[in-house]
């Protein structure tokens, strides 16, 4: 069983074995640890199947491979599926199959869809992906028009995950209109939030608050950006609190802190006589970072080539530019000659040590493990289409090569004000002037006098 013109590529503790009854498969390498892998794959050209004694990669011709292992549709040489198709093929004709409209062809109005599957790197992981029965369901309701092609169509669809990540792809590939992703998601919680709520005057009250404060309040934020995470786990939290209070209102439970912006809300549409509530406790944050120390952890991120690029960009934004890590993911990248980052007006130039760092990450991009999201236009892409990172999962990443993103972007900010003026940096940064007037007088700036406005004139 064994061939000796594979002797040359095989290392030590290999052995090859052929699968019985399948002349149509290559050989298979075996080690004792590892499961049986096939041999060779990819690339258009001859691939390359080992490497010889010297470490050089050959390919089939060269090892004397006489086995043909082409495609017989697009004439590309690796691993063969069935009917001797690649998996880029084999993707084409299971989409063509599952979205069939009855003429044999892919339904025209979600030909988009196909068509950007397709262009993603890695169809395997489109295969793997159609492998879900859900998925299944899905595209074939949708290709036959059992499930109605619009957002409201698919608002009530299950499991929610699978059709957001569909929804993700349909918006991505321009088969339904973009709409606020996390606006749609609030949306799903709330229905199912107010379903277990059984006294029907709180359900009202509640759904009359989601409906006319914090959705108007969401919507007018998405039509600036997208919305983070952040922001409707805040109105999330608003409609716990509110149902809790109404409910210890009802029925005298134990005492819990109310709601301040469902009882500003009440007070204001009449719902309750006005009162004067208490302050709200904000926690204070930690003490900031040393000036030393700061700059310190970013000449480490700058010079370090161990680190990983995007988190290396991402603290040099933090410490450099103040900025928390739930805008940092919402910064999007523009063809031009020189790096700026435009986190207000006018636009900041990034120094050219950061700015070596930011174009080498942003070349990185197309070797993303991920490839549904290679081409967004997302400075830090997320697994999602069309979606940014989790912050969450960024303030791990920084968190793992040593830099704090809140003691840093606080240490950041404090230094910046005491350099320039106030309203300078709150303009520049993005930063509310009240925010800024605040961290000044914190860090004990000489800057309060300072007119904003055009002092060319």
């Amino acid at each position: 069983m064994d061939d000796p013109r594979l002797r040359a590529l095989r290392p030590s503790g290999l052995e090859v074995r052929r699968v019985v009854g399948r002349p149509d498969l290559p050989d298979l390498l075996r080690t004792r640890d590892a499961r049986p892998r096939l041999l060779p794959r990819l690339p258009s050209r001859p691939a390359a199947t080992r490497r010889d004694t010297s470490g050089t990669p050959i390919c089939r011709d060269c090892a004397g491979i006489s086995r043909d292992f082409f495609y017989d549709r697009c004439g590309f040489e690796g691993l063969l599926l069935r009917g001797r198709l690649c998996e880029r093929c084999t993707l084409a004709d299971t989409l063509t199959r599952l979205l069939d409209d009855g003429t044999g062809r892919a339904t025209p109005s979600l030909q988009p869809l196909v068509t950007a599957l397709l262009e993603m790197d890695r169809p395997k992981s489109r295969l793997i992906w159609l492998r879900n029965p859900n998925v299944v369901r899905l595209l074939r309701d949708l290709a036959t028009g059992s499930i109605p092609l619009t957002h409201d169509g698919l608002h009530q669809e299950t499991p929610w995950r699978t059709v957001a990540h569909l929804r993700d792809l349909l918006m991505d590939s321009g088969v339904l209109p973009r709409v606020d992703r996390q606006i749609m998601l609030y949306q799903r919680w709330l229905t199912e939030r107010l379903a277990v709520i059984e006294d029907p005057e709180h359900r009202r009250c509640l759904q009359h608050f989601a409906t006319w404060h914090q959705m108007r309040r969401l919507r007018s934020k998405a039509e600036k950006g997208p919305l983070g995470r952040s922001q409707t786990s805040q109105a999330k939290q608003e409609i716990t609190q509110a149902g809790v209070f109404l409910a210890w209102h009802t029925e005298k439970l134990a005492t819990r802190r109310p709601a301040q912006t469902f009882l500003h809300w009440c007070m204001k549409t009449s719902r309750m006589p006005r009162l004067t509530l208490p302050p709200q406790v904000i926690n204070q944050d930690q003490a900031p970072l040393h000036q030393h120390r700061r700059l310190a952890i970013l000449r480490r991120t700058l010079n370090d080539d161990s680190l990983s690029l995007r988190a290396r960009g991402a603290a040099a934004l933090v410490l450099l530019y103040a900025q928390p890590v739930t805008r940092i993911v919402r910064l999007t990248v523009d063809d031009g000659g020189t790096v700026t980052v435009r986190l207000g007006d006018p636009p900041s130039p990034l120094p050219e040590p950061v700015a070596d760092l930011v174009r080498a990450y942003v070349q990185s991009h197309q070797h993303l493990p991920y490839a549904s999201n290679r081409s967004s236009q997302w400075l830090f892409p997320g697994r999602q289409p069309g979606q940014p990172m989790n912050p969450v999962s960024l303030q791990v990443h920084l968190r793992k090569i040593g830099v704090p993103p809140q003691r840093g972007r606080t240490s950041a900010i404090r230094q910046l004000v005491l350099q320039a003026p106030t309203p300078v940096i709150a303009e520049a940064l993005g930063y509310h002037d009240k925010t800024a007037t605040r961290l000044v007088t914190e860090a004990g700036g000489t800057w309060s006098r300072y007119a904003p406005g055009d002092h060319t004139q």
